[in-house]
């Protein structure tokens, strides 16, 4: 599939855009979806093909269908929402490679605690004002700060899956 996105200024469709959850805990016997809810970014496609921007999460917008646990993963155990609202992914280079697929290197913090991460997104559909990339990636919790681990029940990776519509903002 070849794919070509127009350069300039695009912006996050919130609507349209989904940012999901899931990790392991009770020793790996079950597992905790979640979502949040409140997803922005913005993005610009330079005249080499190459995309820059930022993706940006409110921890306080994590949804786990059960009120609380949301209130401590929330809390100062795990994502510490009051004191860090915002886990944000800032986007050093996206670049189109073959097969509708981009290579992604960036920028994740979580709880003030930045990472490099490196990912490649699927482009699952793209015309002249709109964009879509749908991407999945595991990180380590533990790299962030996040611990909240109690007898070890919760161990492992977080898997990430996000679906993200981009508009042309000009």
């Amino acid at each position: 599939m070849t794919v070509t996105v127009e350069t300039g200024l695009w912006q996050l469709d919130t609507t349209a855009s989904t940012v999901a959850l899931r990790h392991k805990t009770l020793w790996g016997l079950a597992t905790v979806k979640g979502a949040l809810a409140a997803v922005g970014g913005r993005g610009e496609v330079g005249a080499d093909g190459s995309a820059t921007g930022t993706v940006t999460l409110d921890a306080t917008s994590l949804d786990t269908r059960n009120g609380k646990r949301d209130e401590h993963l929330k809390s100062a155990d795990f994502l510490d929402a009051g004191k860090h609202p915002e886990i944000t992914f800032v986007v050093g280079e996206a670049r189109l490679r073959g097969e509708g697929a981009a290579h992604v290197t960036g920028e994740l913090t979580v709880r003030g605690v930045s990472r490099p991460l490196t990912l490649t997104a699927r482009v699952v559909g793209a015309d002249a004002g709109t964009v879509t990339l749908d991407v999945e990636f595991t990180v380590d919790r533990h790299e962030f700060g996040v611990a909240g681990n109690q007898m070890g029940m919760i161990r492992g990776l977080t898997t990430i899956e996000a679906s993200l519509r981009f508009t042309r903002a000009d």
